[in-house]
């Protein structure tokens, strides 16, 4: 490719995404297909960059747009803004992955005061020239100028309502001039200059605009919530414009090669007569079934089903084709991998294998785990008997409950509350983005499937209905209106169906997923549910790493067989502890020498041995890592200030206290550290506390014993927290060892159990070689191990300054959530290397938090590891999610974020909370 910052679309292609932006780059890719493409060129990212970096444009840019220019003017065979049938030129964003809607567009550029008169002129239009005056100077003073979009639409509602007419096309020729004198004067008035008529200044300071919306608050949040890079800049595409808005033979659409909400096969999309692509994307008219274009120009459909016939089988994938059609003659502007919902990843992934467009590894890759924790969230009750509020479009499947709310302010100070909310607006804007990552779900009162709330949606996997007319979406009044005359006010409580497309008054009842019913059954159906159960099938057979799970209950372990576990990866017994039987730890806890500390022991026996004896049972036949007890005393006792308190007043009313309480009282005192989780606890605590390591050991050896007995296979492992030296483990050892040949003894039975040991230090980490000499396997705890090798108190750092550093960019992302590759990365790496060359064979995995985090399982699946251990309910996302490690790498080293396609943005989680 020739040149230094700007390509003809001729010059480029779909390979290019990172230069040309995805928009770019599919222009090019489709110029060299032969679709009817209109004429461009690129201003890369490469130029972007350079801006964002100086403040100013490169040296040399203004003669590369030159030449670039005169070129696509030669080729069209008009001028820029010529005062007779001038060229016109839009000015769009495209970045490397896809963000829709939350960069700038400016369209109708070089129109001035002059060529909308030859515009007008030689269409022989002239209520479509004006028209496109008007919207470029409505697009130029918001987005380069920097005149508050409100500022313009408020003049536009005030003309609608002077008129009686419900939207833009009842404005007649003399209103829409009047509209462009009052827009211009409001330009003059808010920035002190005119709108300018020189078409080139015009396109230079477009050009600059789009580059500086990079760092607009909209595409900074949304960057973040999607984990794109900010450094990667946008390019800018200058295509000719072509009009939709020309009369009844024009029109615009977006069209999809396959429904993207279930993954159906067929054309599907969005027509309006006679409008613009903003006008179908923004929701400001409500959009006509793709279908009726077959209806009003059937030559031009063949034409588009044509296209999306090659561009599928090119992409071989879901393609997103933005198209218009300019007095009969169709034009596409535009294609990207499209986005989709989750139910519709995985059925059209399944579909592209069977119909052998891809590979199994190819499908692997094409969706995620978080798509797959999506189609696990419950749905509505089908039998609940409930009319529905309002019908609209089924924009973005799943079940949602919140308060309706009317403005992004409230939904996000609600929701940062922990309130649940849904935001309702007539429809949506990038500025509304915020209050969509805020909301459980979003409701429009206008819009289809391919408008601005429907796409962003189900890119973040948020319930959404669209194009709710029996609404009436009042936002000053901040309420709706059904068309029964129910009024929805803000804070009340609604249900939203995005699968089924319809709104409810109040909270419905919600019953498990289909996917979830097939997890807990095995029991599988025809559609999403076959295609899952397809692919973790295929996972299954594919990954490197085993899956386990972290589970302390014989149920937990029960259902994380049935969610595909091959193990207990930790089973942590302090859990065990809890509710009734706290009263027993407090009185091992209040002893007052050995024959007090033996009868609490005797009594917590034969509890925990019934525990380990059913988890064994659950798990038969499967590796169960039991974690000895691990946190500090204190946790057990009572809140120590509460104690003092009720102690306190007890004292005061002349009354003595509870003489458990005080004693209580007076062992949080004793067992007072300034920093507990650094102290007394782990394999200290089982060293220091006699009979505590053997209490446990011994209901592991006689629950084990039991299962042999009654026929089982039990394969309980026992691993030993927090050791930092191989002078800890030595003896902790030797006593679980004692244990195990003393009960076996005992039974007649040979008790033979690993022992292992939980990285979880940085000492432990850099000594790894020593303690694999005493270890049958290690562990990573993920969790402590971030704490400690960052100084961090979890629970302290995300109360205080946490979310600090990651609104300012300090953090890309929580080390807690997703594992800091460059620190605690490094130890899990050395620790690894170090321990296999002491025993190559040594069983290592890990279980903390991390292990269930698709980023983090990425980076571990390059690690020579035996298993990952996760919550039982992140088990299926997990199987994914290794198996897609395998295919798509993501090892040390390597930050590459996966995508199925360059340009496919990435499809985030959703936090349902309803799931």
């Amino acid at each position: 490719m020739a040149g230094a910052y700007v390509y003809d679309f001729s010059e480029g292609s779909r390979d290019r995404a990172d230069l040309l932006g995805g928009k770019g780059a599919n222009l090019a890719e489709m110029t060299r297909l032969g679709l009817p493409v209109p004429p461009g060129f690129t201003v890369s990212t490469d130029a972007c960059r350079v801006f964002l970096r100086t403040g100013a444009p490169p040296t040399g840019l203004d003669r590369e747009i030159d030449e670039h220019l005169a070129g696509l003017e030669k080729s069209i065979g008009r001028r820029l803004g010529q005062p007779d049938d001038p060229l016109l030129v839009s000015v769009r964003s495209g970045a490397r992955f896809s963000m829709p809607g939350m960069m700038d567009t400016i369209l109708d550029v070089g129109l001035n005061d002059a060529s909308v008169l030859g515009l007008a002129e030689t269409s022989g239009r002239e209520r479509f020239a004006w028209d496109s005056y008007r919207r470029l100077v409505q697009m130029y003073g918001t987005t380069v100028l920097g005149v508050a979009a409100a500022r313009f639409e408020g003049v536009l509602s005030r003309r609608r309502a002077e008129l009686g007419i419900a939207d833009d096309l009842g404005l007649g020729v003399s209103d829409l001039m009047a509209i462009v004198r009052e827009f211009r004067a409001l330009i003059a008035a808010d920035t002190g200059e005119e709108f300018p008529q020189d078409p080139r200044e015009q396109l230079d300071r477009a050009v600059l605009a789009v580059f500086r919306s990079w760092n607009g608050e909209r595409a900074r949040v949304y960057r973040r919530r999607e984990h794109i890079p900010d450094d990667l800049g946008t390019a800018v595409t200058v295509q000719a414009m072509v009009f939709g808005n020309s009369g009844p033979d024009s029109g615009t659409g977006v069209a999809f090669t396959r429904d993207p909400g279930t993954g159906r096969p067929g054309v599907y999309g969005d027509y309006l007569p006679d409008a613009q692509g903003e006008d179908v994307v923004s929701g400001v008219r409500d959009a006509h079934p793709l279908q009726d274009l077959e209806r009003l120009d059937p030559a031009a459909y063949e034409r588009l089903t044509g296209c999306l016939g090659l561009l599928e089988a090119h992409y071989r994938d879901l393609c997103d084709v933005e198209f218009t059609v300019e007095r009969g003659r169709l034009w596409i502007l535009q294609t990207r991998v499209g986005k989709r919902s989750a139910e519709a990843a995985f059925r059209i992934a399944c579909a592209l294998v069977d119909e052998g467009v891809i590979d199994w590894p190819e499908a692997l890759a094409r969706v995620d785990g978080g798509q797959l924790d999506q189609l696990t969230f419950p749905r509505f009750d089908a039998h609940a008997d409930t009319e529905p509020l309002a019908h609209g479009v089924p924009a973005s499947p799943g079940a949602a409950v919140g308060a309706a709310v009317f403005d992004v302010a409230e939904a996000t100070r609600r929701a940062e509350a922990g309130e649940p909310v849904v935001l309702v607006r007539p429809e949506t804007s990038p500025d509304d983005l915020p209050g969509m990552i805020a909301a459980e779900a979003v409701v429009t009162g206008r819009g289809g499937k391919t408008s601005h709330a429907a796409v962003v949606a189900r890119g973040m996997g948020k319930v959404c209905v669209c194009g709710a007319a029996d609404l009436d979406i009042d936002i000053e009044g901040r309420r709706a209106t059904a068309a029964d005359g129910t009024v929805v006010a803000e804070g009340d409580m609604i249900s939203v169906d995005g699968t089924a497309g319809t709104v409810y008054l109040g909270e419905l009842p919600l019953v498990a997923s289909p996917v979830t019913h097939y997890l807990e059954t095995g029991e599988r159906t025809p559609g999403v549910v076959e295609a899952v159960a397809r692919f973790l099938d295929h996972a299954d057979a594919t990954r490197r790493l085993d899956v386990l799970a972290n589970a302390d209950t014989a149920e937990d372990a029960a259902r994380a067989r049935r969610f595909g576990a091959r193990g207990i990866g930790l089973c942590r017994t302090e859990h065990m502890f809890l509710g009734d039987r706290r009263r027993l730890v407090e009185d091992l806890i209040l002893a007052r020498d050995d024959a007090d500390r033996r009868r609490a022991l005797d009594a917590l026996l034969p509890l925990q041995r019934r525990d380990f004896t059913d988890i064994l049972a659950a798990m038969d036949g499967l590796p169960v890592t039991i974690r000895l007890i691990d946190p500090p005393l204190h946790e057990f006792l009572p809140d120590h200030t509460e104690s003092a308190v009720r102690i306190a007043r007890e004292r005061a009313a002349g009354r003595e206290p509870d003489a458990r309480e005080v004693r209580m009282y007076e062992a949080g005192e004793r067992l007072r550290e300034r920093d507990p989780m650094l102290g007394l606890r782990g394999v200290r605590l089982a060293l220091v506390v006699p009979g505590l390591i053997a209490t446990q050991v011994r209901a592991i050896a006689e629950a084990t014993v039991a299962r042999l007995r009654a026929g089982g296979d039990p394969r309980a492992e026992i691993m030993i927290p927090l050791v930092a030296t191989v002078e800890e483990l030595r003896p902790a050892r030797a006593e679980v060892e004692r244990v195990l040949v003393e009960v076996g003894r005992e039974a007649g039975v040979a008790v033979r159990c690993p022992v292992g040991t939980m990285i979880e230090l940085p000492r432990a980490a850099l000594t790894a070689a020593e303690l694999a000499g005493e270890a049958d396997f290690f562990s990573f705890g993920t969790n402590d191990l971030t704490q400690t090798t960052w100084g961090l108190s979890r629970d302290d750092a995300e109360a205080s300054f946490l979310a600090a550093y990651l609104e300012r960019g300090i953090l890309a992302v929580s080390p807690f959530e997703t594992l800091d590759r460059a620190g605690v990365g490094r130890l899990i790496e050395s620790a690894v290397t170090e321990a296999r060359r002491a025993k190559p064979d040594l069983r290592i995995g890990v279980c903390g938090e991390h292990a269930g985090d698709p980023t983090s399982i990425h980076y571990l699946a390059g690690l020579p590891l035996t298993y990952v251990s996760c919550s039982p309910y992140r088990l299926p996302s997990t199987r994914l999610e290794t198996a897609r490690a395998t295919v798509v790498g993501g090892g040390p080293g390597d930050t590459r974020r996966a995508e199925p396609e360059p340009d496919a943005a990435p499809v985030a989680p959703c936090r349902n909370r309803n799931a």
